[in-house]
């Protein structure tokens, strides 16, 4: 009898707690004496450049991932086995590793989205034949789709709809448990883990403004939920302090080890049980799942509409006549727009690789609803910097945000002064992030354009030369592009 060698294709999966592939194939060895040679592929078309030029992966990402997948293999040499690395294409190596190592199946977590389906689909070719069985997982999710009270094609269009739903009639899975002893891998060269230049790439500077300093990997996703729940006991306030901007503890922070696979949603919602029946259960315990189900939303909706979340006119269809304004979006992306509570988020954005949801609203808002930028510059752009970039919340999220999405409520316009004095109202993000503006009273930092010349020379900020007058007039510019926008739902 030939022994079975089991494959595991690691891709945005990055842990070994709740890895349905790995425990299927932890099963087959107990039972039948079967190898398990887990591969991770660093792709070069993650590290080439989006439609809009900007770099896929920049570097923050990059060496969140890089940590990941050096964590991942620390975690399986300690339980006896490694992780094979190697850069190329998936479907190229993986094929080659099948006969280099006699390799009799393929498991995988899959996607959805169209690049890496791509992928899944060039490599079945391949591994068909060879005659290797490739069988794919669902692990993304805190809900599986087979669980769901209706066909994916069935998903409802709008949130609420999909929420009230799913809380009645679904159960969360039970989460597997990470193994503890695996066999060696056969013999084969593990292979060295990638530098940042050999990516392309330059090491990113720290910077102390950070909310937090990530760390890739599921050891300090796994840390990080302990500290945030247990230690720090900060789950029972975290409704009230999720719209925040500043310090580590305003928002749990999972997104970026949620991005990569480093921590499973389920197991986050058996922390958050666990949590309510140790210590309390309140509208912080569950909106933090709410959070949660958002996530799993935007990822179905992705499945269920295909490429639509990637064109010009969204999920609904409506041919608004963006601009592709470079001048003014650089403006945006280098948080020099002349509105503080903007500027400070892009200048974080670009500093630290990571804002908060309240100033990716708002950013987005303005990239699209003051300036009529085409939305999906935007998307690209947080492509490319955000350490938590998840393809379908980002993608979902710019659609809903630029009115062309799934439960987006017409031309949604974010007034940024108002938003400032919500949610900045003494001014400290601004100032920590906007060093001219650090000696402007709080009660005029987030209109500097209407400092007095007298103020200015006060306050030691010249407005037009130390931080620049507005881009445009806040509200002319989101009543003339609420014209453009109702004209082509009008037009549709």
């Amino acid at each position: 009898m030939v022994q079975a060698k089991i494959l595991i294709w690691y891709r945005a999966d990055l842990r070994l707690h709740d890895h349905e592939p790995l425990q299927t194939a932890v099963a087959e060895m107990q039972a039948m004496s079967a190898q398990i040679v887990p591969v991770y592929c660093f792709d070069p078309r993650q590290f080439g450049q989006t439609s809009f030029g900007f770099p896929k992966t920049g570097a923050f990402r990059a060496q969140f991932l890089l940590e990941s997948v050096a964590d991942l293999r620390r975690s399986l040499r300690a339980i006896g086995s490694d992780l094979v690395v190697r850069q190329g294409l998936p479907e190229v190596i993986i094929p080659q590793l099948v006969q280099q190592l006699g390799i009799t199946a393929v498991y995988y977590h899959r996607e959805i989205t169209s690049e890496e389906t791509a992928v899944e689909t060039t490599l079945q070719q391949a591994l068909n034949a060879l005659s290797v069985t490739f069988t794919p997982f669902w692990g993304h999710t805190l809900y599986h789709p087979d669980d769901l009270p209706f066909e994916l094609c069935q998903l409802p269009e709008l949130f609420t709809h999909f929420r009230k739903q799913v809380e009645k009639q679904s159960t969360v899975n039970p989460v597997l448990r990470s193994p503890t002893q695996l066999p060696p891998l056969p013999t084969v060269e593990p292979g060295d883990l990638p530098q940042l230049a050999d990516l392309g790439l330059a090491a990113p500077a720290h910077d102390d403004r950070a909310v937090l300093a990530f760390k890739g990997g599921e050891t300090a996703g796994l840390a990080r939920l302990q500290h945030y729940i247990w230690q720090q006991d900060c789950l029972k306030v975290y409704k009230e302090t999720r719209n925040g901007m500043l310090g580590a503890n305003y928002s749990s922070k999972f997104s970026p080890w949620l991005s990569l696979g480093c921590l499973s949603p389920r197991y986050i919602y058996e922390q958050v049980q666990q949590y309510e029946t140790e210590r309390v259960q309140n509208d912080s315990t569950y909106w933090l799942v709410f959070e949660l189900l958002w996530r799993d939303y935007f990822r179905f909706v992705c499945a269920k509409h295909g490429d639509r979340v990637f064109r010009r006119s969204g999920l609904q269809g409506i041919a608004i006549a963006w601009k592709q304004d470079w001048q003014r979006f650089d403006r945006w992306r280098n948080g020099t727009t002349g509105f503080p509570l903007i500027d400070a988020n892009m200048q974080e954005l670009a500093a630290t690789g990571f804002i908060s949801n309240r100033g990716r609203q708002n950013v987005a808002s303005f990239l699209t609803k003051n300036l009529g930028i085409d939305w999906r510059m935007g998307a690209e752009w947080f492509e490319s910097l955000l350490l938590d970039y998840d393809v379908c919340s980002n993608w979902g999220n710019w659609n809903y945000t630029a009115g062309v999405g799934n439960d987006a409520r017409g031309f949604r316009f974010f007034n940024i002064l108002k938003q400032s004095k919500d949610y900045d109202p003494n001014g400290e993000y601004v100032k920590h992030w906007l060093p001219a503006l650090i000696k402007v009273p709080n009660s005029k930092v987030h209109e500097p354009w209407k400092l007095l010349p007298v103020e200015q020379q006060r306050f030691g900020v010249r407005i037009g030369v130390d931080y620049p007058q507005p881009l445009v007039d806040l509200f002319k510019s989101a009543a003339a592009n609420e014209t453009l926008y109702n004209a082509a739902v009008k037009a549709g």
